[in-house]
């Protein structure tokens, strides 16, 4: 069935989610996740959007635009174009990295804009990656609390402070009340499942291994343990970096089997 058009944003802003195919991590060091910040910023610059809201998880992220001068669908297909080509020259592989179809939703409304944003900020708490929001390096929220963000010159705070109040001061402070606030947000309808510990996460890469013990994985012949590794890259809620540590092996050797 040929999949349906996007119905075009009367605001131009959206909420973009891209994720890694097959689950898969996107992000393996800091450098990854930086470097794919300053690729939104150079394609930033190039297309006039404006960039309101960013979090980056392992194996997905989470993006709030403004269309720029040339439809936003290009602008993400460059992004993304650029970083696969930066991710395959420095872990040595080839195929696909995102899913073939980034996913996304109209943001129409100032009520929603906010929802959204906060959504995006809230997603590494509820993911029990941190226990606070601005604990995430990886998120814009460290902009909108006046801290420093990097890389500097990508995030738009001022647009959205502004519509909270003409004083900065007091914009930031209403903004941090509103961005910690318990709730129950769910936007473009996410299906990320929550992580699950080191204890759990062993247990259940013990029950793939069967009577091989974990320190014996790295030593294995290639074949034999890529078959493994293949199957651990598979659990649901184990991202490739927490079994790499688990298993004492590299998150791109995961990441290739």
């Amino acid at each position: 069935m040929p999949r349906k058009p996007r119905t075009k944003s009367r605001s131009g802003i959206y909420h973009v989610m891209y994720r890694g195919a097959n689950r898969q991590e996107i992000f393996h060091d800091e450098a990854d996740n930086m470097k794919f910040l300053e690729t939104i910023l150079r394609y930033k610059q190039t297309s006039e959007m404006k960039v309101f809201a960013w979090s980056l998880m392992n194996n997905h992220v989470h993006l709030l635009l403004k269309e720029g001068n040339e439809q936003l669908s290009l602008t993400l297909k460059r992004i993304s174009v650029s970083f696969v080509h930066y991710y395959n020259a420095k872990y040595r592989t080839t195929g696909h990295l995102f899913q073939d179809r980034y996913k996304s939703e109209n943001v129409e409304s100032r009520r929603y804009l906010f929802t959204v944003i906060r959504y995006i900020h809230q997603n590494p708490v509820k993911a029990r990656i941190v226990q606070q929001i601005d604990e995430w390096n990886w998120s814009s929220c460290h902009g909108y609390y006046g801290e420093n963000s990097s890389p500097e010159g990508l995030l738009d705070y001022d647009f959205v402070l502004g519509l909270v109040s003409n004083d900065v001061i007091q914009a930031r402070e209403r903004f941090k009340e509103f961005n910690e606030r318990k709730n129950s947000d769910t936007c473009l309808e996410d299906e990320n499942k929550v992580r699950i510990t080191d204890e759990e996460a062993t247990w259940a890469i013990r029950d793939i291994l069967g009577i091989i013990e974990i320190a014996q994985v790295k030593s294995l012949p290639r074949m034999q343990r890529d078959n493994l590794l293949g199957k651990v890259k598979e659990l649901e809620g184990i991202s490739q970096r927490q079994a790499a540590r688990i298993l004492g092996v590299s998150a791109s050797l995961i990441n290739r089997a």
